[in-house]
């Protein structure tokens, strides 16, 4: 996608059928629940070698602070409004409908539509536990899902023969969409790095798989609606979360309230 510049209150349209927002200079599309579904089972049915970005305050806040980061982002085929103050962010623009369009719900409501269409899905990352529980769980929720595979790749870089080795598997599956489950920004990155190799749709989800795997307890369903879902995993997790919540929330807050506040005043100069 090109780069190009808006007032952070500009709604945004491409002449590919894209609408959306720049949140921080990372462009997230404005989309319902069915749209987001329909595209990733649209594309997965033409096993398009694409990437969808799910965007929260951890990654947009990256991006600003990270260009290699921020067009990876920006280069995604997709890229939706998970956390409530991405989505909040889209509704100040003027999509006053948006929703939050997170990676464990989508992926959910995907491998629906999936085995009804007997669409073939694949999962990369996390450990071979999780990824078990995740296939046990999945298939009493979804007992004709075609799971072409799962792979728990080894926490190190990857040699290139190793690397393919992966690919190939993958494309040999005949993966409709292929679920990625490294943690922002890895995931990000590999898909980025994998388009046109991988022959079909890569979604990174970050901690869906554990979610689902049950490995991780989610927040319950009010905290999600009321945007405290962050705080319900700083909460299991401080240790490893604390900083990152802390740190990026606030610059957030603070780059977010910047922009707003130079828009404002260029309008009014």
């Amino acid at each position: 996608m090109q780069q190009l510049t808006y007032s952070v209150m500009d709604k945004v349209s491409f002449s590919n059928g894209r609408e959306g927002a720049y949140v921080l200079g990372a462009f997230i599309d404005a989309l319902t629940w069915d749209q987001a579904v329909e595209r990733l089972a649209d594309w997965g049915a033409r096993r398009d070698s694409r990437y969808v970005c799910i965007c929260n305050v951890h990654s947009v806040v990256t991006g600003s602070q990270d260009p290699g980061f921020m067009e990876v982002l920006n280069d995604a085929d997709m890229a939706t409004a998970d956390g409530t103050p991405v989505a909040w962010s889209l509704k100040a623009a003027g999509y006053h409908d948006q929703q939050r369009i997170n990676g464990p719900d989508l992926m959910w409501k995907y491998l629906a539509v999936a085995e009804q269409r007997g669409q073939t899905v694949f999962f990369y990352g996390s450990t071979d536990r999780t990824l078990e529980l995740l296939r046990q769980s999945m298939l009493r929720s979804f007992p004709r899902l075609k799971i072409g595979g799962m792979i728990s790749p080894p926490f190190r870089e990857l040699s290139a023969e190793e690397d393919q080795a992966s690919v190939d598997q993958i494309n040999a599956s005949g993966a409709a969409v292929v679920f990625v489950g490294l943690g922002c920004p890895k995931q990000e990155q590999w898909m980025a790095a994998h388009r046109g190799r991988i022959q079909g749709v890569m979604v990174g989800v970050g901690a869906a798989f554990d979610y689902h795997a049950g490995t991780i307890k989610r927040a319950p369903r009010w905290m999600q609606d009321s945007g405290l879902e962050w705080f319900h995993r700083l909460m299991s997790e401080p240790r490893r979360l604390a900083k990152r919540y802390f740190v990026t929330n606030s610059l957030f807050v603070w780059k977010t309230a910047s922009a707003w506040a130079r828009a404002g005043w260029a309008l009014t100069h």
